[in-house]
């Protein structure tokens, strides 16, 4: 029986994605389970998440031990991580045909070597969408200029895509706009858009963990009073996400866009990225709590799911207070905090994040390779 704050949730609008992949759920039952009592309708990956999964303990042993042939790091990588993607879209499946398209996909992402390289993206996300080969995966691309002029090819070939690493409003109208002009090439071609799904991936809790990191510093330097920061914490990162779905209702409304939806497109959905909480003194749902509302995706840790199932409260939050929202942004920038400098470093930050989890990745997956007899070769 579908657990009942999460089932309020999903009928609020929101679809529920589990951020989390490995192994064992897939097979043992957990995530078919999670599918049904959790309502959830998805899947995210990141290398990180596959850095635990794949390099650690020894549920990928078997099919190291028994793949044939020269392979580098990556190339094991790839081989192993389509496997468990096309694995979990087969899971997802039901979800995806009995929602038209709307929802049930899994993400696979492009290695971070190509973040700041829109021909070598496109490369990588069409040889990942052949080799999951399923109609519910999507290729994750990072949110850089070269991302978004990668993301309108990939739209106009109709590969599903999710965009990661979006921290700036002006950063998430540049990826609509890809998104939407990718549509229109593949209309001019005449090909189907109905089929083709993008979600545009929002981070949250980050924002307040820097500003908040900078508040604490200007009190330490005498600048700022206790107080005045203390008035400014933990607002500015829901106050963003809020701006930033403002912009998705306008820029997914009017006549350009609604010449695309009479021939069948769908809008690119938000999707609240690190929703945890990272800050002990905040409530553990706040990033769920606050950013509820329809044709929104978040995608939550399992601790976090574990803790709205139990205690969350669910009302239309996302375009609430849109007024409270512009002025707790126009506060942190009064505090001489800007935002464009904090976008700007978190985007470079999670860039080099996902690039140390990837070079951590593929160092596990040689010494494991290594230790199951079956070398890998040098180069990626």
């Amino acid at each position: 029986m579908p657990a009942p704050r999460l089932q309020t949730l999903h009928d609020a609008g929101q679809s529920l994605w589990l951020d989390y992949i490995d192994r064992p759920m897939l097979h043992n039952g957990e995530l078919a389970r999670r599918i049904r009592d959790d309502v959830l309708t998805g899947m995210t990956s990141n290398p990180a998440i596959f850095e635990k999964a794949l390099a650690q303990g020894t549920a990928y042993d078997a099919q190291v031990a028994a793949l044939t042939g020269e392979r580098t790091a990556w190339q094991l990588f790839e081989e192993l991580a389509s496997t468990d993607v096309r694995a979990a879209c087969d899971l997802f499946r039901d979800v995806y045909d009995r929602t038209d398209g709307v929802d049930g996909y899994v993400s696979l992402e492009v290695s971070p070597n190509v973040a700041n390289d829109a021909d070598g993206t496109i490369r990588e996300a069409r040889h990942l969408w052949r080799l999951v080969d399923r109609p519910n995966v999507m290729i994750k691309v990072p949110g850089t200029d070269a991302g978004c002029a990668a993301l309108r090819q990939l739209i106009a070939d109709g590969i599903n895509v999710n965009v990661t690493l979006l921290f700036a409003v002006e950063a998430h109208g540049r990826v609509i706009e890809g998104y939407v002009s990718g549509l229109e090439a593949r209309a001019a071609s005449g090909a189907p858009l109905a089929r083709v799904a993008s979600v545009a991936s929002f981070f949250v809790s980050r924002v307040d963990t820097e500003i908040d990191k900078r508040l604490d510093a200007q009190v330490a330097a005498g600048t700022l009073s206790v107080a005045a920061a203390a008035s400014l914490k933990g607002k500015a990162a829901v106050a963003n996400a809020k701006l930033a779905y403002r912009l998705f209702s306008e820029r997914f409304s009017g006549s350009r866009w609604n010449a695309l939806a009479a021939r069948g497109a769908r809008v690119q959905r938000p999707l609240w990225a690190s929703t945890s909480t990272k800050n002990p003194t905040y409530r553990d749902v706040i990033y769920v709590e606050e950013l509820v509302g329809p044709q929104t995706v978040n995608t939550l840790p399992p601790a976090t799911l574990e803790a709205f199932r139990d205690h969350g409260e669910v009302r239309r939050s996302i375009d609430a207070d849109l007024a409270a929202a512009r002025q707790a942004l126009d506060a942190v920038e009064s505090a001489g905090i800007s935002m464009r400098h904090v976008t700007d470093q978190l985007l470079n930050e999670g860039l080099s994040s996902f690039q140390k989890a990837f070079d951590t990745l593929l160092a596990g997956l040689e010494a494991k390779a290594n230790a199951l007899g079956h070398p890998v070769s040098v180069g990626r």
